[in-house]
């Protein structure tokens, strides 16, 4: 198994967490003030871990490139 094929499983079975605590915590399944401070836990340490991943991948990606860069001119206008 590649490291991408193992990174991509680990971001689908995080995903798959992260939606499930989600799903529960929409259909009702907190009965009191400490499970649902667990759970909103959960889910914004899920949500930080994939984006973490998914910042590592861009610094790999920016690395593996050739390194052109071309300035589209954002946030510049002309009067």
């Amino acid at each position: 198994m590649d490291e991408m094929t193992f990174i991509d499983k680990i971001r689908k079975i995080i995903k798959m967490r992260h939606d499930d605590v989600v799903s529960s915590m929409a259909s009702g399944g907190v009965d009191n003030m400490e499970k649902y401070q667990y759970m909103l836990g959960q889910a914004r340490a899920y949500q930080y871990t994939l984006q973490e991943i998914s910042n590592l991948l861009k610094q790999k990606e920016q690395k593996d490139e050739q390194g052109n860069v071309i300035d589209i001119g954002q946030g510049t206008t002309k009067t």
